[in-house]
């Protein structure tokens, strides 16, 4: 992203040209809850091949579909029933309520734009050393923290709120149908590793990825698809000798920054932020942060985390079961320890698209272009009849159906060529091809550039092995 664009442009765009639409619009919209229109699936599913490819297309990870409904001891074991909740706080006048962290953050924030650098610091620490409910209520209260709708201070005390949807499995609703949509895909894992390990004969260090949705009951969802209730992950979990863990968590920090650039972002929009001791998970030795630069501010697209032994021993404890790894080699027994690899495919999908966005002006006028890395671009070309007469029409059809076999292509015929380029550049196709009069006469086509806008001739005939060594 080479411009300054606001999240309202951003969600505008992407309504307007397909990409994400507000879920059950007609009804008013559920909050929380987004569509991916027809160039939103195709680049969602884009940035997940890239990620699968990534991660699976190697000797020593295994991949895997778990279910989203799982017996509800797992949930037990992981801790997720008894702490996985965030702080919630309501305002007695307005009514709203907010997570009491966040609402912290967006101070902390505001003291920054006010130019208030130290107030903004000190806050800060204070709300890293925020662990229990009444931390986070003193800490609103001593800063005089006002209610962002209402403007008062009128507050309740802070309390936990448990994100887990909760749902009942059969015709009975009682505590002992109760099961759980996963917050996370991680478990999913977790309890297959014997399974996986035992069937695929995989030896540590190995991995076994997932990607799946995930759900969970956020008390403000908010930033577009940044922090949403149903969503999608992309998990890896790597199993290593216990001793082994902090070499592979460094290994796979590394490895996760190089993928953001490999498609495109630049290293100056993204920052490594560790998780202080003191604020870790409760399985985590070790946790990092991947951030990018969004218009609202720094914020998560991936987590690595050295969750240690914690949750296949726990899985051990609850169901009865070992989760043992025998090496051969050494002739010992152990519990591994896991490096996670956990990035939202719906939130790295928003990243794609605001840092893809871009203003330039070609020919005295002002076009938005978005300049995707053309692998994860939802459409790799565009074919255009100059005219729908003189054979062109039924040429590029022909050239489009052809080009349909390995790539997403898309054919338009309406409209002065200009005006079809510029429905491309926002779009962010790479390539649009125009099928002329010379074509009919030479079987040779124009091949635009979505982000140089040059142009050049190439046969009809070699265009699928053109398009194959740039897409």
């Amino acid at each position: 992203m080479s411009v300054s664009v606001s999240l309202e442009q951003i969600v505008s765009l992407a309504k307007r040209r397909g990409f994400v639409f507000q879920s059950s619009d007609i009804y008013g919209g559920l909050n929380g809850c987004w569509d991916y229109g027809p160039l939103g699936v195709e680049l969602m599913n884009n940035v997940k091949e890239a990620w699968w490819r990534a991660m699976t297309y190697r000797d020593d990870i295994e991949g895997i579909d778990a279910s989203i409904l799982m017996h509800p001891r797992v949930w037990e074991a992981s801790g997720h029933v008894g702490s996985f909740a965030d702080p919630m706080i309501d305002n007695k006048t307005s009514k709203k309520r907010y997570r009491a962290d966040l609402l912290i953050e967006d101070e902390i924030t505001r003291l920054q734009k006010k130019g208030k650098d130290e107030d903004a610091v000190t806050l800060q620490g204070k709300l890293e050393k925020a662990a229990a409910p009444e931390d986070y209520y003193q800490i609103i209260v001593d800063n005089g923290i006002k209610d962002p709708v209402g403007g008062t201070d009128d507050w309740t005390e802070v309390r936990q709120f448990n994100l887990m949807f909760k749902t009942f499995i059969g015709p009975i609703e009682d505590s002992s149908a109760v099961v759980y949509l996963r917050p996370e895909t991680a478990q999913g894992i977790f309890v297959n590793f014997n399974n996986v390990y035992q069937s695929s004969r995989q030896k540590v260090p190995f991995g076994i990825a997932q990607i799946g949705k995930a759900f969970r009951n956020e008390i403000n969802t908010r930033n577009f698809l940044f922090r949403t209730r149903e969503f999608e992950q992309m998990e890896m979990q790597w199993f290593v000798k216990p001793g082994d863990d902090e070499k592979w968590y460094e290994y796979w920090l590394e490895e996760r920054q190089n993928w953001f650039g490999e498609y495109g972002i630049s290293s100056e929009k993204l920052r490594v932020k560790p998780h202080p001791y003191d604020k870790l998970a409760h399985y985590a030795k070790a946790a990092m942060d991947v951030e990018y630069e969004f218009p609202f501010g720094w914020g998560e697209v991936e987590g690595i985390h050295n969750r240690t032994d914690f949750d296949l021993a726990q899985h051990a404890e609850f169901s009865n079961k070992k989760m043992e790894y025998f090496d051969q080699a050494e002739n010992i027994r152990y519990v591994p320890y896991v490096i996670e690899t956990s990035i939202g495919a719906s939130r790295s999908t928003m990243m794609f698209l605001i840092d893809a966005y871009d203003e330039d002006k070609v020919g005295g006028e002002k076009r938005n272009v978005l300049r995707f890395h053309p692998k994860l671009a939802p459409y790799k070309v565009a074919i255009f009849p100059l005219i729908k007469k003189e054979g062109m029409p039924e040429f590029a059809q022909k050239l489009h159906k052809e080009l349909q076999k390995n790539y997403k292509s898309f054919y338009d015929e309406s409209g002065a060529i200009g005006r079809r380029y510029r429905r491309q550049d926002e779009a962010g196709t790479p390539f649009c091809v125009t099928v002329d009069g010379d074509t009919i006469e030479d079987g040779t086509v124009t091949v635009r550039d979505r982000d140089t806008t040059e142009q050049l001739r190439i046969t009809a005939e070699g265009l699928g092995a053109w398009l194959a060594e740039r897409v």
